[in-house]
């Protein structure tokens, strides 16, 4: 997402670098959206796997409808827009077949069952392998999951977020579905990089967010603070163990680190070389207690089309 859109400005020769040293790492999952950009992030990720698409589980999402213009239209789950949605993001990225579609955010005005008709329809076409939901309630994914099996569910989820704990996981689990857990960095608060927290460059959307701003801003990074006392003895980055405490949850959960960078796709990938023990994730949980981080995740009207 940030290659295209949110968190400053891009460059699509650096993005498409990073693509491609990740592929050369054995990173194999890319996550797009039509809204990034929007639509120029699918465009992007189709010039990098082009040649390299046997390499890659490529998954994208529909559901928040953007116009040409880069308004927000808004949330639409209905069928007919589900099938135009998957034709244009199978022509933007250059590929026959989605290996993971999404449901981006659930559309509260339509049946569930519709949108997940016609989603289901995509993969008897041969348009579309699996399905997946993205921030969606344990009620919600087992009504999707009686229409066609879910394979993922896509939620936030971090030291500093840890909704998915309070029965998502479980739903999850008990379903034999695969969790993917978004801005597991926090969108880079949970870092050492004061400019992923400033979020002060042209087009970083970050500083309208609750935790990037005034009062919150500062009680979060003392949160921060205490990543990094642990972080230093242990001889790592604060990014690193960040993502190792996600990593720590289960075989069944997969951390998304975005970047736009090479350096910083070199400092997510070590961080899969980190074992937690019960006692270390103990101490990061307790240095960022659930209570303790102030501010919603996103603002009033993004936080409305969450747990749908």
């Amino acid at each position: 997402m940030g290659m295209s859109e949110f968190y400053g400005m891009g460059d699509d020769e650096e993005s498409i670098a990073t693509i491609h040293e990740a592929l050369d790492n054995g990173v194999n999952f890319i996550d797009t959206a039509d809204m990034y950009g929007p639509f120029k992030n699918e465009e992007l990720v189709g010039r990098a796997i082009k040649g390299r698409r046997d390499e890659v589980v490529l998954a994208t999402k529909f559901g928040n409808e953007r116009g040409a213009d880069g308004s927000f239209v808004g949330v639409n789950g209905q069928a007919q827009y589900v099938r135009r949605a998957c034709d244009d993001s199978l022509r933007r990225l250059g590929v026959d077949v989605i290996d993971l579609y999404y449901q981006h955010r659930v559309d509260r005005s339509v049946p569930l069952e519709e949108t997940w008709g016609a989603m289901k329809s995509l993969v008897a076409e041969g348009k579309v392998r699996y399905l997946g939901i993205s921030e969606a309630s344990p009620a919600t994914i087992e009504r999707a999951h009686q229409v066609h099996p879910v394979a993922a569910v896509q939620s936030e989820y971090s030291l500093w977020t840890r909704d998915p704990e309070d029965g998502v996981l479980a739903t999850c689990r008990r379903l034999g579905i695969g969790f993917v857990a978004y801005s597991p960095l926090g969108r880079g608060f949970l870092t050492s990089e004061p400019l992923n927290r400033d979020a002060s460059g042209e087009g970083d959307t970050r500083r309208f967010h609750p935790r990037f701003s005034g009062d919150a801003k500062t009680k979060n990074l003392a949160l921060v603070a205490r990543l990094e006392e642990i972080a230093s003895t242990k001889g790592v980055t604060v990014a690193q163990l960040a993502l190792a405490w996600v990593l720590s949850r289960g075989l069944d959960v997969v951390p998304i680190p975005g970047t736009k960078r090479r350096k910083w796709l070199r400092e997510n990938i070590a961080a899969s070389l980190i074992t937690l023990d019960g006692a270390e994730c103990a101490a990061l949980e307790a240095a960022v207690p659930r209570e303790d981080v102030v501010g919603d995740r996103y603002h009033e009207s993004g936080m409305r089309t969450i747990n749908g």
